[in-house]
């Protein structure tokens, strides 16, 4: 962003940088930009454009109380090729009551949870409903931080939604395992997957990195329980924690695979502004350099305490490596296959005959490429391409990983 906005600039129009890192950077930001938006835009923007049509944008503008989620209009897509997305985003609350070391939303966005009305997300839902693409129906990504942080305002909005016949997924925290009735309205009303920050299996990482409330969970149970109401797990995990060791990484796997983790995200730890986590590596001078670019969850950017940044880089491509193969991909796949666990999501998002075709051919392309154990793949995936049992979008997801791991 602020290569772009310096090539801008260059040319003589005016910029503005905003969002978390500009925020949490003020000084630096302003070497990029001719404005400056620090913390939620949704007050100051009307007054912004009013300067900048008038030719008098001010270097820093803020607003130091958190937006009214209530008061504004929903984004404007009819500018999007919404026939083009196979999945849309809609963020339906703000604000996070955790403080976790490595995370910088709560400094950002608060710790009070706010939320659009049920009638403003009602009205997104059925604009998103209403657009389709050539291939199948729409399916939606809450983009909460915690779709249940407001468990009164969740079990309303599940309701509320449940009559669209959506097919959609979220983020929530582990906890949401023991809430009962509010998995069973998440199934009926369409939710086919949860994003679980389990981000270490060591208490002493957990206590570290401020995640409590993992600390009371049995991860194991939690998993079962979920996908007891045939909703997918997915999962994410931080490596580079002070007390990761080599073994932690082999129980890493251990753990995805025993639990059949279909598409655990794997990153290294990153101190990234705002964070809790950077100021103490700062304080304890173990930040290599602020690089930005490389503040990417896959470059070691800090001294780990147990091993060298080399070794933790290792580590990652060994843990991905592993968890990715193709041999890993199929046994996961057809663990869950047999278990018929996208059952209601074929059921409300079915994939059109001309998709699983076009896959079809697409696959017997790529069978005559160099690699040997992805031709083997498509060899066992070929047969099952017209199952309906079968998403196709999860297959390509998951071979796109295993590039992703396997590029040198």
């Amino acid at each position: 962003a602020y290569h772009i906005a310096d090539k801008f600039r260059q040319r003589g129009v005016k910029t503005v940088l905003g969002g978390i890192h500009p925020s949490m950077c003020n000084d630096e930001a302003l070497q990029f930009c001719d404005s400056l938006v620090i913390g939620e835009a949704e007050h100051v923007w009307q007054n912004l454009l009013k300067d900048a049509q008038a030719g008098r944008l001010k270097r820093i503008y803020t607003d130091k109380h958190a937006a009214d989620l209530t008061a504004f209009p929903k984004p404007v897509r009819s500018k999007l090729s919404m026939n083009r997305y196979l999945a849309d985003i809609l963020q339906t609350t703000k604000g996070c009551p955790f403080q976790c070391e490595f995370c910088s939303v709560y400094a950002y966005d608060g710790q009070r949870i706010r939320h659009k009305t049920i009638e403003q997300v009602l009205s997104e839902v059925t604009e998103l409903h209403d657009s389709t693409t050539s291939f199948k129906k729409k399916s939606i990504f809450f983009a909460d931080d915690n779709i249940i942080g407001d468990k009164k305002y969740a079990r309303e909005l599940f309701a509320a939604i449940k009559p669209y016949n959506l097919n959609w997924s979220c983020q929530a925290s582990v906890n949401v395992s023991k809430e009962d009735e509010l998995l069973q309205l998440m199934k009926e009303s369409g939710c086919g997957a949860i994003l679980i920050g389990f981000e270490s299996i060591s208490e002493k990482n957990l206590s570290s990195m401020g995640k409590n409330i993992n600390l009371k969970a049995d991860y194991a149970e939690a998993i079962n329980k979920i996908q007891s109401h045939g909703i997918l797990v997915h999962s994410s995990f931080i490596l580079g924690y002070d007390y990761d060791t080599p073994q932690a990484f082999d129980d890493l796997i251990e753990f995805i695979q025993r639990n059949r983790l279909l598409m655990p995200l794997i990153n290294i730890l990153t101190p990234f502004p705002g964070t809790k986590l950077l100021k103490r590596l700062e304080a304890e001078g173990r930040i290599i350099h602020k690089n930005w670019s490389e503040y990417d969850t896959e470059t070691v950017v800090f001294r780990p305490s147990l091993m060298t940044p080399d070794e933790l880089t290792a580590e990652y491509k060994r843990v991905i490596r592993t968890v990715y193969s193709f041999d890993a991909i199929y046994q996961n796949l057809e663990h869950y296959w047999k278990i018929n666990l996208w059952k209601q999501s074929n059921r409300v998002d079915p994939i059109k005959f001309r998709y699983r075709l076009l896959f079809a051919l697409r696959l017997v392309s790529l069978f005559f490429s160099f690699n040997a154990n992805r031709s083997r793949f498509i060899l066992r995936i070929l047969p099952k391409v017209f199952n309906r049992r079968v998403r196709i979008s999860t297959i390509l997801t998951l071979m796109a990983y295993n590039d992703y791991a396997f590029t040198p």
